[in-house]
């Protein structure tokens, strides 16, 4: 019966937790992009401006 009743246990913590993060999770992108577009010399941090405003509206 524990046997059987830790894997549930387990998916139902796994499951709470990626409901918690989900936000975070649609918001990687767009904050992965807006690291790599800051790394542009010059522009980079303007451009990234818009990007990192979304990613703060998605979280």
């Amino acid at each position: 019966m524990i046997r059987r009743l830790r894997p549930a246990a387990l998916l139902l913590v796994l499951t709470a937790a990626t409901g918690l993060a989900g936000c975070g999770l649609v918001a990687l992108p767009v904050r992965t992009t807006s690291a790599v577009v800051k790394v542009v010399p010059v522009a980079g941090h303007v451009a990234a401006a818009p990007l990192d405003v979304t990613a703060d509206a998605i979280d």
